[in-house]
Formats: C-alpha cells, structure tokens, sequence
C-alpha cells in the first residue's frame, strides 16, 4: 500500500452523473468517471486492510457482500494509485472476464465489505474498475485472447446474458469450440434488452461480443432452442450443453382488474423500448409508450427504476413507484452491521431524475396495491393502494393492510416490476432435466450439472434472479465443472 493514510486524507468522490434535466432528454449513457487525478487519490483510500472483505463474496443475512467474482481488488487499487493501470488491468482481468459490464450495472456489494466504511466511507471500488476497463479499451490493450490450441471438443450454451458470455469465454480458453444460441435478434441476453442503454450503451455490449468473435466463438442469434433446434440435436451435435437461460419468467400480481388493457410486466415494456431504440430510434413505434400518460410502476428494485428512468424519457404526464417496503434508515441499524450489505436509504438515478422532473421522489413506501380499475372500454385507468405493516407471527413475516389509508392513483400504464419465478421450461420439458422446489433448474448436490447427462446450468437459471457478478461467476464455474466433464470422457 503506497499512501497508508488515504483513506484519511481524501473523502470519498463517487461517480459523477450528468445532470437529471438534460440526460432525460437522451438515452446516451448517464455516468462519467472523473480525472485519473481524482481516481488515483480515490483508489489511495483503499487501507491494505489485511482482511479484505471486499473481494471475497459472501451470503450474510440473505444479502451478498463482498465480489462473488473475487477480483483481487486492493492490489489493483494500489496499482491505480501508483499510475500502473496496463498492470491494473491486467490484473483485474485474472479474474473478471467483463469489467466493463460490472463497472456499470454490479450494484457493488465489495463497497458494503470495504473496511474503510467502519473508519468513514467506503472505496469508490466500482468506478475505478470501470476507469481501468475503459482505459484499456482506450489505450489498445483489451486485445482477443486466442486459444494456443483445440480439443476438438465442441459445446453448446444456450442464451447469451452475463452468465452464458461468462461460461462461454471460460470454456473457450479451455480449447472448446463454442457455439451461443440466443433467441433474441441481439446478443447480450439482459445486457442488450434487460438494462436501459443510459446505463449500459450498446457499443459497450457489441465491442465485447466481437472480441469473443475473434477468439472462436460463435453467436447464433434468432434460434429459440425448442424451436428451431431441439435440445436432442444440441445434446447429439455437442460434447456438452449448458443452460444460461436467466430467470425469465416474471411474477405476476393476481388483484382484481389484471385483465385490464395498460398493464405490463416490467421486462416486456423494457425489451421492446430497447429494441425499438436500437432498430429504428423509435422511427417504428413498435414499443409500449408512456407519454402523456399517468404510470405506475409497482416494485422496488432494480429493475422498478429502469422502467422509472425509461417512463420519464418518453414524456410521461406523471409517475409514482410503489415500494413495498418501509423507508430504510439513512444509516446502518443495530441488525444490519458491518460487513452485511448496508440496507439505507437511497435515491438511485431514475428517482434522482424523477424528483428533477415531478419535484419529488416518485416512491410511496409500505404500499400495496390492492385493485386495478379501468375505463368504460376495459383499458386500465387507476390502481387502488393501501399502506401495508410488516409483523411477525411464528418467525415469519406478515404484511398486512392499515385500514383507512386506501387511496386511488390515476394510470393509463402500469408496470409489474416485482421479481421473477424461475426459467422457462418448454425446451427441456422431454429430458431429464427438473426443477426444483424453487422453481429453479435442479443440479446434483453442490454442482452445475443437471440430472440429464452432459447438460449443465449456471446462472439466474440455477440460482435464481440474482446479481450480474453472481452470473459470471457461476458461468465461470460451471465452464470449469463442464471442462473437467469433458476431458474425463477423452481420457
């Protein structure tokens, strides 16, 4: 560690974003990292604290703290301070085959780990991964790694999203040949049409692909395996097949009026946004619009605020987001100590853009919605809420209705943003292939592989909705588990 005092002399300078009213207006990538000046002091913040806990992944009280991927960070902040960044780079690449998608959607569980934040602040971690990734882009030294040589072997990995490019470099290193079948017209899986391009631009996701081109893999996209291929003739053509189909399968509310015209599932109205965008900047109209209409966006995640952002870039007349859960504390609560993931209050950028446009945060905590309405035509026209309480009865969690704080909001589109209930399961419905008590893609105890033969799982799929980091990860070592499969077999 070159300056042992950094984390004292320099508070912490997050990344900067460009201002709410004017990036509204566009869907040009919102971040922007600051100087190398600034980075390199904000990278001496790192304390060589001799137990890192940021860069060792953990599960603590249900929530992930610390980097699942294990990128070995203080040593390239220490890099970064001395003005090493090729040796920066190179060693955050030992262990993250894709910074420059981390850097930009991970919601940075190595922060809640930094040691640094019991003395002040944590490590701005996150944007100097992203500063060292976009410099060696820019500077000539992301250069495709192709394999020294061939097994012969050939696999087949099914959907192109974090995990499957994550397994497919994996196993491509190994000496494979492999093939990605995506069934949308892009590669990328939730990195092309599941994260608005004002936080992941498309040239990022596209610049990436193309070097895994160059290093022999092949990408097939508009193939829906069940569809136009079958997974016996994936399973007959290829020494192996592993399924990084994502959780996809959204959760849906069942209220009176879901019938109603209006009301979407958060990821359709995200998907066909993006395609649109992508195709013809909106020239085709073929996507679900917002404007001039009153939206309601029900669910507090992630994925609530992209449809946030994407709502107020399409002019909508007003918005609220319904969060089911109480406002958290500005700081961390007597159960929720350090290391744990800090569970505070925050304003993430789409409803720091809403209260730029509206005025005000557009969230209304401890609700629930308990009907939707509609207009005399069948299209949804209000949505029928109430303020919820959470108690405990026999350990579990019970939300229930405050009586006399009903209240009606108007909405021409809502959209359901509240999680995911596991894969899609038609392409393996005549195999032996299960899931298991959480909807989930089963695997044999402790492994990636599933209960048919030489067909493994990584991901959302295995896991369930999940973080990205968790994706590549997983897809790293089911590549692994799926390598050693493989050349058991040729010995």
């Amino acid at each position: 560690m070159g300056n042992i005092t950094g984390f004292i002399d320099h508070q912490r300078s997050s990344v900067r974003y460009r201002n709410p009213i004017e990036r509204v207006k566009d869907w040009n990538e919102i971040a922007q990292l600051p100087s190398e000046d600034i980075l390199q002091k904000q990278a001496s913040r790192c304390m060589d604290c001799a137990v890192p806990f940021c860069q060792n992944g953990s599960v603590l009280a249900g929530m992930t703290t610390g980097c699942p991927i294990y990128n070995l960070i203080p040593e390239w902040n220490d890099l970064v301070y001395k003005g090493r960044w090729k040796e920066a780079y190179e060693r955050l690449s030992r262990t993250n085959p894709f910074p420059e998608f981390t850097g930009r959607a991970c919601p940075a569980p190595c922060e809640g780990g930094c040691v640094a934040s019991l003395a002040n602040d944590s490590v701005t971690i996150k944007n100097i991964e992203r500063a060292i990734i976009d410099k060696a882009f820019g500077e000539g030294w992301v250069q495709p790694q192709i394999p020294f040589q061939r097994t012969g072997k050939k696999v087949a990995i099914i959907g192109s999203g974090p995990a499957g490019l994550s397994c497919a470099t994996t196993l491509n290193q190994q000496g494979h040949t492999v093939t990605v079948y995506e069934r949308a017209d892009r590669i990328g899986g939730l990195l092309t049409y599941g994260i608005p391009k004002m936080k992941i631009e498309q040239q990022v996701v596209d610049r990436r692909i193309k070097l895994m081109q160059e290093e022999g893999i092949q990408f097939i996209p508009n193939t829906e395996v069940g569809k136009q291929i079958s997974m016996e003739q994936l399973r007959l053509e290829n020494d192996a097949v592993v399924l990084c189909i994502g959780s996809t399968r959204p959760r849906d509310m069942k209220i009176p009026g879901r019938e109603f015209e209006g009301i979407h599932f958060a990821m359709d109205y995200l998907h066909g946004n993006t395609k649109s965008l992508l195709d013809s900047h909106f020239a085709d109209e073929n996507f679900i619009s917002a404007e001039g209409k009153d939206v309601i966006v029900i669910g507090g995640g992630d994925t609530a605020t992209d449809c946030v952002s994407t709502a107020i870039r399409q002019n909508c007349n007003s918005l609220v987001q319904f969060d089911i859960y109480p406002v958290r504390p500005t700081s961390r609560a007597g159960h929720n100590p350090w290391p744990q993931y800090p569970i505070i209050h925050k304003v993430d950028t789409g409803q720091e853009e809403a209260a730029s446009v509206f005025g005000h945060d557009p969230r209304e905590f401890a609700t629930t919605s308990l009907e939707f309405v509609s207009d005399e035509n069948g299209n949804v026209a209000g949505v029928k809420s109430a303020e919820i309480k959470t108690v405990k009865e026999n350990g579990q969690k019970i939300r229930e209705v405050i009586p006399g704080t009903e209240k009606k909001w108007p909405a021409q589109l809502v959209l359901l943003a509240i999680g995911f209930e596991g894969p899609e399961t038609k392409m393996f419905s005549d195999t032996n292939i299960t899931v298991d008590n959480r909807s989930n893609i089963a695997v044999n105890k402790g492994t990636y592989h599933t209960h048919e033969e030489g067909v493994f799982t990584a991901g959302d799929a295995r896991t369930g909705a999940s973080l990205i980091v968790w994706a590549i990860q997983e897809g790293k070592e089911a590549a692994m588990e799926c390598h050693n499969f493989i050349m058991r077999k040729m010995a």
